[in-house]
């Protein structure tokens, strides 16, 4: 009995992963050796330092209200925690809804010509916060990372980049840069995860320095 329920288990997962791959669009954008290429929203080349390697690209569904296209590029060992990671996500919402992207308390920078929104933070357990939500994008970039013995930091400090391609604000181009944290680091860390913009500028102002070296942007 046992193992006609494991059985029956199997297959309404494999249905249920069916389902989902269904309902998800391909991917739109490729990848070219270091080089992600869009065509469109934005239309541009970002292109990674040789010390990144790409892990792969996804669609996922965000809780029925956006389709989200990722893409990983990582640094550091063949398993385990990345040292660091580029995770590039193309984002629109569906048209069965009116929402919009906001991010009023991010501040300004330039890419490529292209203008950006930026927020960089500090967590003591990454890792363990993107996977607290199973439907989030970070949850799906963890499973990317898992299906090649792959791992987001624990101890980590992020930079996320937000591009708005569309008066409406309707679609987004995200961007983040994250990197471990040594115990040993100067970078602060708190329990609740700490916006390093305001708390420790000069810190913020590094990081995000780091980040704009890792990769260019160039537009077609």
């Amino acid at each position: 009995m046992n193992a006609i329920h494991g059985i029956f288990s199997a297959v309404l997962l494999c249905a249920f992963a069916l389902a989902q791959n269904a309902s998800t669009p391909p991917l739109q954008r490729r990848v070219h050796n270091q080089t992600i290429i869009s065509n469109e929203l934005p239309a541009a080349d970002l292109t990674f330092e040789k010390d990144f390697r790409y892990v792969g690209g996804q669609t996922v569904n965000l809780y029925g209200n956006a389709d989200a296209e990722q893409h990983l590029f990582v640094k550091g060992p063949n398993s385990g925690p990345v040292q660091a990671f580029c995770w590039v996500q193309f984002e629109h919402f569906l048209p069965t809804n009116k929402m919009t992207y906001e991010y009023k308390s991010d501040r300004p920078t330039e890419l490529g010509g292209l203008s950006f929104l930026s927020n960089v933070k500090s967590f003591p357990d990454y890792a363990g916060m993107e996977a607290e939500d199973a439907r989030s994008d970070g949850a799906a970039l963890a499973r990317l990372l898992a299906q090649h013995g792959l791992a987001f930091p624990k101890r980590a400090v992020r930079v996320r980049l937000i591009h708005l391609p569309t008066s409406d604000h309707r679609t987004e181009l995200m961007i983040i840069y994250g990197e471990a944290v040594p115990d040993d680091s100067t970078i602060p860390v708190r329990a609740e995860g700490l916006r390093l913009d305001d708390a420790f500028p000069e810190v913020s102002a590094t990081v995000l320095e780091r980040a704009r070296r890792s990769f260019s942007l160039r537009p077609h």
